[in-house]
């Protein structure tokens, strides 16, 4: 059984980052999709924001490269954020990623395991 509560930051993190980091007129785009044999649902938010470099996604769930971004408002953070999404998406057996272009987006994932 998931901790909804947990589940309900992920969600809100990823689409406040989203909204964060995509300029007035931008799109975010949420999506929940069941995957192989009902065993879990990937959600996603998709943006057409300032998008991230390689390195960047590669630090982004890890504690040791703290990397806080502003964001298209010059808007501040912590850089904890996506590192308690991390935490909180593995305690509940699901996993998170990013994918990104530079200047064109990001879209973040990430899995919760199917009621069964």
């Amino acid at each position: 059984e998931i901790d909804i509560n947990s589940i309900s930051a992920v969600f809100r993190n990823l689409i406040t980052n989203a909204i964060k980091y995509t300029n007035p007129g931008g799109i975010v785009t949420i999506s929940c999709t069941p995957e192989t044999k009902g065993k879990f649902y990937t959600l996603s938010v998709k943006d057409t924001g300032i998008g991230m470099t390689d390195e960047t996604v590669d630090s982004l769930f890890r504690i040791d490269k703290n990397i806080s971004t502003r964001g298209t408002n010059n808007e501040s953070g912590t850089g904890l954020g996506l590192i308690l999404c991390k935490e909180f998406t593995n305690k509940n057996g699901g996993e998170i990623w990013a994918e990104s272009v530079l200047n064109e987006g990001t879209t973040m994932y990430f899995t919760v395991p199917a009621k069964q």
